[in-house]
């Protein structure tokens, strides 16, 4: 005969939760053991002292502007000259054949056409120079 025992008979029960719980803090624990474990390696150098830049050189390049009316000018400094397409296009041509890496930058007015911009850069490009960039002013507001 089986005596029936005062505490109540549960079956055994496998608990998941911990088990991911106990992971995940293993998994933090080695990643920011492994991120304190990178060495850093350098190399000593004996890097040059600065040096005072002797001169004052500007770097060669062509400033060209476009006005309202279509008109070309070279501006060198504070001089501004209008010049013709055929003269500009001489003078790009002479600069380009004394500098081959010489960069030319063109400043169109506000109310210059994209045509008449474009002309000059189709000069620059037939004259050779390969580098040429726009100088862009953004509007005003009001």
């Amino acid at each position: 005969m089986r005596i029936a025992s005062p505490v109540a008979h549960r079956k055994a029960r496998f608990e998941i939760i911990p088990l991911i719980d106990i992971m995940f803090f293993l998994l933090a624990s080695f990643m920011m053991v492994s991120l304190t474990m990178i060495r850093v390696q350098a190399l000593k150098m004996d890097l040059p002292t600065p040096t005072a830049s002797s001169g004052n050189k500007k770097p060669e390049m062509i400033n060209l502007e476009v006005d309202s009316l279509g008109d070309a000018y070279l501006v060198q400094g504070s001089d501004r000259q209008r010049k013709s397409k055929t003269e500009l296009f001489s003078i790009l041509t002479n600069r380009f054949a004394a500098n081959t890496n010489i960069p030319a930058y063109i400043k169109g007015s506000p109310d210059a056409t994209h045509g008449q911009v474009v002309s000059v850069l189709d000069l620059c490009r037939q004259a050779g120079i390969q580098k040429v960039s726009f100088n862009i002013t953004l509007p005003q507001k009001k």
